[in-house]
């Protein structure tokens, strides 16, 4: 694939006209949170799907935008490379078309765009989206906000992908360093935790820094204030393949245990 990202095209006065018949999309999220809290993920992207199609009936695109960047999300979790690359296309050209490249929603938008690009390894074409919303970021937001994190994490993740260590290492760590300062942010450390395990693997399978790692993911994800809900489900689930692919083989045990749990008494 190539989007070919031109950041010179995503400028101008964002779009402002209302939309006659606006869809409740706030009703809608809360109905695909409460898929994903009871673990019912299979049905999630059939929901999302049915929803878009209502929104471009009713000539909806900011509905239309938000279903569209949340299916990127779903795409990624079903591996679905065909409609995900193919909506990663339908989320540029809204963004594009309504002038909302410099906003940071629509940068948001983009930089789940290009985590798609990268899921699916098109990393050479997400690496300029994600200096594209960096920019807006650094444009709008203080440098703390936690958006940036998820900005920085999944940048890394395309630099690993390209064998650009020094790079991918400094904004992993840089990711932690601005969820460290967030209340209820151990989710998210673990799996930037996990995430830096593995760059250090892939460089030195002897590096101390991975069992240090990973023993701080275990932390972060053992600590008795973190609520143990349908999100700290998704987020272990994430992590526990790599306990097990780097040797935490009780670490990742146990916590299959507390994903089945939250599961079966959702």
């Amino acid at each position: 694939m190539r989007c070919c990202f031109d950041p010179s095209e995503y400028t101008g006065l964002p779009d402002t006209e209302p939309c006659e018949r606006p869809l409740d999309v706030p009703a809608v999220i809360r109905g695909l949170d409460a898929l994903y809290a009871r673990g019912r993920e299979d049905e999630a992207q059939s929901y999302l799907e049915r929803h878009l199609r209502e929104a471009c009936e009713a000539g909806d695109w900011r509905a239309e935008l938000s279903f569209t960047s949340e299916l990127l999300g779903q795409y990624r979790r079903s591996m679905d490379r065909e409609k995900g690359l193919a909506a990663v296309e339908r989320a540029l050209e809204l963004v594009r078309s309504h002038r909302l490249g410099r906003t940071v929603s629509g940068a948001t938008v983009l930089l789940n765009a290009a985590t798609t690009l990268g899921c699916f390894g098109e990393h050479e074409e997400a690496l300029p989206i994600f200096r594209h919303v960096s920019r807006v970021y650094g444009e709008h937001l203080d440098p703390r906000d936690y958006r940036f994190a998820g900005l920085f994490n999944n940048m890394a993740q395309s630099h690993a992908a390209l064998g650009e260590f020094e790079q991918a290492e400094a904004m992993f760590l840089s990711a932690v360093k601005i969820m460290e300062t967030l209340a209820g942010g151990e989710n998210e450390i673990a799996v930037t935790l996990c995430s830096l395990a593995e760059l250090y693997d892939a460089a030195d399978p002897e590096d101390p820094r991975i069992a240090d790692c990973l023993e701080r993911a275990w932390a972060c994800l053992d600590e008795p204030s973190l609520k143990r809900d349908g999100y700290y489900a998704f987020m272990a689930s994430k992590c526990v393949p790599v306990f097990d692919r780097l040797g935490f083989f009780l670490y990742a045990k146990d916590l299959e245990e507390r994903i089945r749990t939250i599961h079966e008494g959702t």
